[in-house]
């Protein structure tokens, strides 16, 4: 093998370890008493590669330490620390002196058997520049996708995909073959990541650029249920790592052992240096560290001790992880899944229930039972945001202690001294938690200007104003009864982006939260004249003359929400003649389903004579729409309806784009024929419809659930704004919407969906992209295929173990048809494995 030099990504905080890394960083934490670093090292030279360079940033001095020269792990081992976070491979820039040849990295933070040589052979084999190791895994969302043609090329790179666009179950390990002539692709001193920019920029320059699935063992320990996992792989020996001991029948035990001759090894025990194990002791499948100490009587199953840890007689322990320094008083019982840090006390008889967590140098009284008091926190162990949103069963996730902390964490992510927005619904628990964040909030040094009951589209429109770092909203779930929403904007109105969420998630898991001094706490305000500024921008979007003269008659289902206390006057001002119902704010009504008022409101428009119909959704973002006829109109119909309304009032400023989901039908393809308008498709979400408004060719965007931008007014939706826009439009065509409908296009959609677990979903995906290679087909949010005019959607659903199917055809029963021969592919998918 040609490969020499190696580079080990060793700069990593580990904040989602914590508390184990609270005091050593990630790629020092213990796996099977080894440093995970020492394995990676021990992995390297196993492929007869010894000279070794590790980029350091976080407590440096704990590896280097550790490590020194490499000598004494027969190897060459130098340092590169960072002036700062240059990202991944700008990191690696920094070493280009040492790297004059061929170099593999890796991270010096996983846990991983591969056969590196293997690698280097397909490497050499495609003359590549750089080859990406791939693996594998059940559920690939947390990781870059990779897609690969068949020789290996890589085709398709998405770094951190959402469920739509996780496309294949191969993800990037993290481990790079490089030729050094890569690093003159990175710039220097500059932040630069493999997976964001260089290989997205070797795809664009035609660069060779590959991907080789690797066979063997890898795993990201990246928080403490992996951790836990590790080990458990460690003891089923489905990982190859090697011991540190000697063989004593089915353990390893290390030197100075005192083992009581009545005490019990079951299954494979890893033992450290130095270890006293008491009498009648007994250990099933753990790991012991050095130094540690096990009283008499004590049954340890699953567990993993570090160093010196002293256990006392009749202790038990149950798949749990204890710390440095840590002593545990007689008769105590952990449950699983505890995490005790280092140096804490657990007295006699204290009972530590299952998920526990404790923080270094804790202690627990004798006879104290330590409940799961973070049940919050579990909720939250992997990720907070679901895009901008954070969403939790009402006052037990979402409760004033978790709201306090997360606004806390905003805070320390925005900086002291700037100011927040905040609004809520009218629903008692968003009171609470609105008041909760804003709290946290203030003690971070963050001004928070409260607008109370306010909408979405007027808190977005209000951070217009250019006052604001960002914005929050607090809701009862428009999907879920009994849950509460957390929406966060940020400064331009827009959702927050995600480096932010990723920051203030850092911040939350991590425990780095900033106070500030008491002379330095956030001052709350109310701002005054927000609703009337508001709508001032409100009608000065619209040619308000021209909807005056139209006086037109309407009617309105509030639905209960907020619009109700400002889209009257807003009616008033345009002169139409209005008939409301539910127009009143009622936080006790969930959101009705559109079915619950479509007999009522179809018999008054018919009766009445009333032209059109609105329903607005209580969070006032979406609508819904009747004609004169008293026909409700699907979301889908009404996106045709309002683009073709767009079309024919807005000829003088072709050529321009307009963005709709891929989940949308081809009648819009074929309606925009007659104009010089492009159409743009997107992912089926209100981040990617705001997302899209950043590009100024784009004037419109439609949505598949009743929501529309008007990037001129806001670039997010109102469904205030979209109802008076659609009169607007209206008045100045002189269509009926009734016209509209029997005139348009109609195409016809049907949609089923499959159970498909979480770990299944990657390799439907694939399957999908093998069985549609060489077809028409769209990679957006999920694997869309065309072909003779019919088209097929296969798409995961974001947020249940459901696997969604459309199909859509100028016919019901040919869409229904070829929904159900998909329906059964992807069940043959499921199963395969």
């Amino acid at each position: 093998m040609s490969i020499r030099k190696a580079v080990i990504m060793a700069g990593g905080f580990g904040t989602r370890l914590r508390p184990l890394t609270m005091s050593i960083p990630k790629p020092m934490v213990p796996v099977a008493n080894r440093p995970m670093m020492e394995h990676i090292v021990e992995l390297l030279k196993r492929h007869g590669i010894r000279d070794v360079v590790s980029l350091l940033y976080f407590q440096p001095e704990i590896l280097t330490e550790f490590f020194g020269e490499g000598s004494s792990h027969d190897i060459s081992m130098r340092y590169m620390l960072a002036e700062a976070d240059f990202g991944t491979a700008g990191s690696v820039k920094n070493a280009e002196s040492f790297l004059d040849e061929p170099f593999i990295i890796i991270s010096g933070d996983v846990l991983t058997d591969i056969d590196i040589a293997k690698a280097v052979a397909f490497h050499e084999s495609r003359n590549a520049m750089a080859t990406i190791i791939l693996t594998r895994v059940p559920q690939p969302l947390q990781y870059g996708i990779v897609m690969t043609d068949d020789t290996g090329r890589i085709t398709r790179f998405l770094e951190k995909p959402s469920w739509g666009e996780v496309f294949s179950d191969t993800i990037n390990t993290g481990i790079y073959i490089l030729e050094p002539d890569v690093l003159e692709l990175i710039p220097s001193k500059a932040e630069f990541d493999f997976g964001k920019d260089l290989f997205p920029l070797m795809l664009q320059q035609g660069l060779p650029l590959f991907g080789y699935v690797a066979e063997g063992y890898w795993k990201d320990v990246g928080n403490l249920q992996e951790y836990q996992l590790a080990h458990d792989d460690v003891i089923a020996k489905r990982v190859h790592v090697e011991f540190k001991g000697e063989a004593c029948d089915s353990s390893y035990c290390g030197h100075g052992l005192q083992l009581s001759p009545t005490a019990e090894l079951e299954g494979l025990v890893i033992i450290g240096d130095e270890v006293v194990i008491g009498d009648f002791a007994r250990l099933t499948n753990c790991v012991i560290g050095d130094g540690c100490t096990i009283g008499a009587g004590a049954v340890l199953d699953g567990a993993v001790l570090w160093n010196d840890v002293n256990i006392g007689d009749f202790v038990e322990i149950t798949h749990a992880v204890v710390c440095n320094d840590t002593t545990i008083g007689s008769n105590a019982s952990i449950g699983e899944n505890v995490i005790i840090a280092e140096e804490c006390v657990i007295g006699n008889d204290a009972r530590l229930v299952s998920g526990v967590k404790l923080w270094p140098r804790k202690v627990v009284e004798s006879h104290a039972v330590v409940t799961n008091s973070l049940v919050q926190e579990e909720r939250w162990a992997r990720e907070l945001f679901t895009d901008a949103r954070i969403s939790g069963i009402s006052n037990i996730e979402m409760n004033p202690e978790f709201a306090a902390k997360l606004g806390a964490a905003i805070g320390t992510a925005l900086g002291s001294g700037t100011t927040v927005i905040a609004s809520r619904d009218d629903d008692a628990v968003s009171r609470m938690i609105k008041r909760s964040v804003t709290a946290g909030l203030m003690s971070a040094g963050i001004n928070v200007s409260d607008l109370q009951t306010t909408s979405i589209p007027q808190t977005r429109q209000e951070i217009h104003t250019g006052k604001y770092v960002a914005g929050f909203h607090v809701r009862r779930s428009p999907r879920k009864h009994g849950r509460t929403d957390i929406i966060l904007f940020g400064k331009d109105g827009r959702d927050i982006p995600l480096p932010q969420t990723k920051s203030i998630e850092r911040f939350f898991f991590g425990e780095d939260i900033k106070r500030v001094d008491f002379e330095s706490v956030g001052r709350l305000a109310f701002p005054e004249r927000s609703t009337a500024m508001y709508i001032d921008r409100f009608l000065a979007g619209l040619d308000a003359d021209r909807v005056r003269q139209r006086q037109f008659k309407l009617l309105v289902d509030y639905s209960f929400g907020l619009a109700s206390t400002v889209f009257p006057q807003i009616l008033g001002e345009l002169k139409c003649r209005t008939l409301a119902m539910n127009a009143y704010v009622d936080a006790s009504h969930f959101a009705d389903p559109l079915t619950a008022v479509l007999d009522e409101s179809s018999t008054i428009m018919r009766s009445l004579g009333y032209e059109i119909g609105f329903k607005i959704d209580p969070g006032v973002e979406k609508i819904a729409l009747v004609d004169e006829r008293g026909i409700w109109y699907t979301s889908l119909r009404l996106l045709t309806i309002v683009t073709k309304l767009f079309l024919e009032t807005n000829k003088k400023n072709e050529p321009y784009a307009i963005a709709i989901p891929v989940q949308a039908t081809e009648e819009i393809e074929q309606i925009v024929k007659g104009y010089n308008v492009e159409v743009v498709r997107i992912r089926n979400s209100h981040s990617a419809m705001m997302e899209a408004t950043k590009d100024p060719n784009i004037l419109f965007v439609g949505g598949t659930r009743g929501g529309f931008i008007f990037p001129e007014f806001l670039a997010a939706s109102d469904g205030m704004y979209t109802a008076c826009r659609i009169l607007d439009m209206l008045a100045q065509t002189d269509f009926l919407l009734s016209e509209l409908d029997q005139s348009l296009p109609k195409r016809h959609q049907s949609t089923i969906s499959v159970p498909c677990p979480y770990e299944s979903r990657g390799t439907v995906m694939r399957r999908a992209m093998e069985h549609s290679e060489g077809m028409q087909r769209l990679l957006v949010d999920g694997v869309r295929v065309s072909k003779d005019g019919v088209t097929v959607l296969l798409a995961p659903d974001k947020e249940e173990a459901l696997f969604t199917i459309t199909a859509e055809a100028d016919s019901a029963d040919q869409a229904r048809s070829t929904r159900d021969e998909y329906a059964e592919r992807v069940s043959r998918w499921r199963d395969e494995l």
